[in-house]
């Protein structure tokens, strides 16, 4: 069953999702994006629900179908700076920012949103779950993100990026353990669970 089309008829709607909040490397993507109020496609769906090939497939058809799209990311600097909450935000305002299209309300994934755009929102729990463009922008968010870390995997090759995309599997974490934390490890996250006893910066 197809999800939802829009929130409210007749108004350009932006659905908004981020990606990587829970990694202990890399930074956190979101993506912006505005279908057309007819469009339908039966594959579209929360990117957590899909393959990897059938996400790949579905970024070109939602990025040429799209009236507008953008990808966006909040670094790890700027997570271990202002918290990876507020910088899920600001990776969302990136991507709203950068449009092409203006929208006229956004539809956000989750409970809760902050941010200084004087725009009019909707917070849709599991909304990737509810709404095309939601979960549109939860595909292109992941695909790009999935896509980033398999690149980084190449120069930091321990901690097997290219299979979790940062998140915390034990192999990922073997390899903080053997070879220490890079650059690109989150410095206000616990890395390890020994992390206290083990000093680790």
């Amino acid at each position: 069953m197809p999800l939802l089309p829009y929130l409210e008829a007749d108004r350009i709607e932006a659905g908004c999702d981020e990606v990587g909040r829970g990694c202990l490397a890399g930074p956190v993507v979101a993506a912006a994006v505005i279908l057309p109020p007819d469009y339908s496609n039966p594959w579209i769906n929360d990117s957590k629900k899909l393959s990897k090939p059938n996400r790949e497939n579905l970024i070109e058809e939602i990025k040429s179908k799209a009236l507008a799209w953008a990808v966006a990311e909040a670094s790890v600097e700027e997570i271990d700076r202002i918290n990876i909450l507020h910088a899920s935000f600001l990776a969302m305002k990136r991507a709203v920012l950068s449009l092409a299209v203006p929208p006229e309300h956004l539809l956000i994934d989750g409970n809760r949103w902050k941010s200084d755009l004087k725009l009019p929102y909707t917070c849709v729990v599991k909304g990737d779950g509810k709404f095309a463009s939601i979960a549109a922008a939860s595909i292109l968010a992941k695909v790009y993100r999935d896509e980033l870390m398999e690149r980084l995997a190449e120069e930091f090759p321990h901690f097997a990026w290219e299979r979790n995309a940062g998140y915390p599997t034990q192999a990922h974490r073997q390899g903080i353990e053997r070879f220490g934390s890079t650059i690109w490890h989150r410095k206000s996250f616990q890395l390890l669970p020994r992390q206290l006893v083990l000093g680790l910066k």
